[in-house]
């Protein structure tokens, strides 16, 4: 069942000029920013006294994590979802911030769930200065008609039914879909399969990517570099909107109990190849593989704009880096911990 409304006319697809640092997408391109530096020296000092710890575990004045534990499913098999579009501003690192395309005020937008068969009430309002829309890569339902753009003060109202379990990306799809994903317009929405998995300890790590314009002296909030996005070079590869932020404060898990991670890869460039060190993969269900998984496996690709659902199990107490194993991303801020067998 799938039902529509919405307040007012919405344009179905209008090109989106957006100025970010003197470029619009379409004009002629600029060099970026780095290619006129000298090549960076390779690094002489390990940044953490652990393998492949490519950021420092836990250093004082870092800002708290944004929570990575799944969210519980809600009671019943109608799911109302309501986002709001705003822009804002975001941390990023330390010292850095970002003018953000938000769903929900943060980035990534917040963890949804839902089971096979549920109904999905959804409703966008958008409080932003320009048209944005959104994409569910979980429904199966006509773009031209619910993947429209939404003017500014407007809404959209819709329902779906997910019929595929797994961990699917939901993003902004207006144009140019570059430039809404890289500044923030992305989650990740979990359909659990009619019959439970197994109890697990789970989490969801969305890995994408940011592309800032030039530092000066005034410190000000950094914004897009369409010509980096374009040449595929971010400045910072990271889970959940901030750099290496659960190296600086690990996620504590068991030892031995079953982990599930959902991962989406939101993009919208770079692919990751995800990675536990210390740990084998038990199962890796691929988008919605759900009778043949993975077993038995190390690393595994998540495409952009794809997801996978990874199981393990932590053995020995200590500390296992999670990372993307493309590692130029990982020291970019592609890193956490789990800390097993810590309170």
């Amino acid at each position: 069942m799938v039902h529509r409304s919405r307040r007012r006319s919405l344009t179905v697809v209008i090109p989106v000029l957006v100025a970010m640092s003197g470029c619009q997408p379409g004009a002629p391109r600029k060099p970026p920013a780095q290619a006129e530096r000298p090549p960076a020296a390779a690094p002489g000092a390990a940044a953490a006294d652990i393998s492949h710890g490519e950021a420092a575990v836990g250093p004082a004045g870092v800002p708290a994590p944004i929570a990575a534990e799944a969210p519980p499913s809600a009671p019943g098999h109608l799911k109302h979802l309501r986002l709001e579009i705003s822009h804002a501003p975001i941390t990023i690192d330390q010292g850095v911030t970002y003018d953000a395309w938000t769903f929900g005020g943060g980035v990534p937008g917040p963890a949804l769930r839902a089971t096979v068969g549920d109904t999905v009430d959804f409703t966008l309002v958008n409080k932003a200065p320009m048209p944005h829309s959104m994409d569910f890569h979980a429904a199966e339902i006509a773009p031209s008609r619910y993947y429209v753009n939404v003017n500014p003060g407007d809404s959209i109202h819709y329902r779906f039914v997910p019929r595929v379990p797994g961990v699917f990306m939901y993003h902004c799809g207006t144009a140019p879909v570059a430039a809404h994903i890289a500044n923030g317009m992305y989650g990740a929405l979990v359909v659990d399969p009619v019959v439970p998995r197994p109890k697990a300890h789970e989490f969801v790590l969305v890995q994408s990517e940011f592309y800032l314009s030039p530092e000066d002296s005034s410190h000000r909030t950094r914004s897009l570099d369409w010509p980096k996005v374009l040449d595929q070079a971010p400045d910072y590869v990271v889970f959940n909107g901030r750099s290496a932020q659960y190296a600086k404060h690990p996620i504590s898990v068991p030892v031995g109990e079953l982990i599930r991670i959902y991962v989406v890869n939101a993009g919208p460039n770079r692919i990751s190849s995800f990675h536990v060190v210390g740990g084998i993969f038990e199962r890796v269900f691929l988008d919605a593989t759900t009778s043949s998984p993975l077993t038995g496996v190390q690393t595994v690709m998540v495409p952009v704009g794809g997801g996978a659902i990874f199981e393990t199990r932590l053995r020995e107490a200590g500390t296992y880096p999670f990372v993307t194993h493309a590692f130029a991303d990982a020291t970019k801020g592609a890193i956490g911990m789990f800390e097993a067998g810590k309170p």
